[in-house]
């Protein structure tokens, strides 16, 4: 069974200018999925908070420009 790529790390040392690329490890990877988890959370907490902003201008008639020209 073929092991799953992951995302590769580069390492530059500046002193000496070697660069190493190679894939993340177990502890980069796992951190890696949690900040994507965590991102796609976020996401979708925005997509729901704008869907709840256009769902209350829908109820009153009004556009985000009205509203914003209405609230100065």
């Amino acid at each position: 069974m073929n092991k799953t790529t992951r995302p590769k790390v580069r390492i530059h040392n500046m002193a000496t200018d070697e660069v190493i690329d190679r894939e993340m490890d177990d502890q980069e990877f796992a951190a890696y999925e949690a900040e994507l988890a965590a991102n796609a959370a976020e996401q979708a907490e925005l997509v729901a908070k704008q869907n709840a902003k256009a769902a209350i201008l829908d109820r009153i008639g009004l556009t985000a420009d009205e509203l914003k020209t209405i609230l100065g």
